[in-house]
């Protein structure tokens, strides 16, 4: 099980030019805000980490629990992460439902938004873990 760590403790990725990755040096982008928050460059309030992912508080929460959990390796939607690395989306969904057992009994929405038209702003794959209360369903 992740314990979650304070925002000081984020391991920081590096950023690779030649758009490389492997085990130990993560495809990052450098304008990428969620590439600097998992860099530790951009503050945010992290509650848990792991090798492969970070989850933080969204900085506008639609819900009691709204946490965003990110791949620490730069995917510009969940399809793309689907298609390169299903292994590290089951690792963001692991993390994603280890904080949603911590702070909301383990029930919870996971959200990922793919697209402009669907809501989606910065282009790193995210889930959105949303619980704390009960949810309706508003789709739109």
């Amino acid at each position: 099980m992740t314990r979650p760590i304070a925002a000081g403790a984020i391991r920081h990725g590096r950023h690779y030019p030649d758009g490389m990755s492997t085990e130990r040096q993560p495809l990052t982008s450098p304008e990428c805000v969620f590439c600097r928050i998992v860099a530790g460059e951009v503050p945010a309030t992290i509650v848990a980490a792991d090798d492969e992912a970070v989850a933080f508080r969204d900085a506008h929460p639609q819900a009691p629990l709204h946490v965003l959990v990110v791949p620490r390796d730069h995917h510009a939607d969940v399809a793309q992460l689907a298609a390169a690395d299903p292994t590290l989306l089951a690792a963001v969904i692991r993390l994603a439902n280890e904080v949603a057992e911590a702070e909301a009994g383990g029930q919870f929405r996971l959200i990922f938004n793919t697209g402009v038209a669907s809501g989606q702003s910065v282009f790193h794959a995210h889930g959105h873990v949303i619980g704390g209360q009960r949810l309706g369903w508003s789709p739109a």
